[in-house]
């Protein structure tokens, strides 16, 4: 394989227009998308609330938060396999093979990660900007807000991680999803059988998409901490 001459072809397919790839991109961003944006906020008030609420069970909720983020994506695949299957107690919904179900894959994968990270950022905030805002009489969304505001880095930081994990993974989306061209092959999914095919210059352009929307993300939360530096 002429590593050169791949590069090339890949940077033709995605300066061309091609349908069929963009095509991939689309339902990748697209599935991605609505996932992290119906777990965001679920994510965000679970964070806050095992940071700053005491309640019995605490502890085994954590714990329990950060076992699933080691759950390899595959097994959650397998498990919404089994539950979307004619023989499965939802099997009924008819959702096996749709891009609702890799929704709901990517929503189960990328919820403790958020919550996780999130939590770990409203610990490390400043209590005082809490009890302050509350004390002079702000109401709890407001001074909600206000904690936010003070952990805007931490938590974007945490939102883009999450996304960056859902996009990326391939386990979860090839079983539930059955690669379906034009329908619910995503971008790794499609990189994985493209591979197996031989036909690296999709492949090899579709990566180069992922490369690129990392640095644009990163590139993105840096400058917005270094704002955030220079101003404080």
């Amino acid at each position: 394989m002429d590593i050169w001459q791949t590069t090339q072809d890949a940077i033709q397919l995605l300066l061309s227009g091609d349908t069929a790839l963009w095509g991939i991109v689309g339902v990748s961003f697209s599935v991605s998308m609505l996932a992290i944006s119906l777990v965001l906020l679920p994510a965000l008030l679970l964070a806050f609330l095992l940071a700053y609420c005491q309640f019995p069970g605490r502890w085994l909720l954590l714990s329990i938060i950060h076992t699933l983020q080691s759950v390899p994506t595959v097994v959650i695949g397998l498990l919404l396999y089994m539950m979307f299957s004619r023989a499965g107690p939802l099997g009924d919904w008819q959702l096996l093979f749709t891009q609702k179900a890799m929704i709901a894959g990517q929503v189960l994968i990328c919820f403790p990660i958020l919550v996780s990270m999130m939590h770990g950022a409203f610990q490390n905030s400043d209590r005082r900007a809490w009890e302050t805002a509350y004390t002079l009489g702000a109401s709890i969304p407001r001074a909600f807000c206000s904690i936010m505001w003070e952990t805007r880095f931490p938590l974007l930081a945490a939102v883009i991680a999450g996304f960056s994990r859902i996009i990326t993974e391939v386990g979860c989306s090839m079983m539930v999803g059955g690669n379906i061209f034009n329908a619910t092959r995503n971008i790794p999914t499609a990189i994985a059988m493209e591979s197996q095919k031989g036909a690296f210059a999709q492949g090899v352009a579709l990566g180069m998409v992922l490369l690129l929307l990392a640095l644009s993300l990163n590139f993105c939360l840096s400058v917005a901490r270094g704002k955030g530096h220079l101003r404080t």
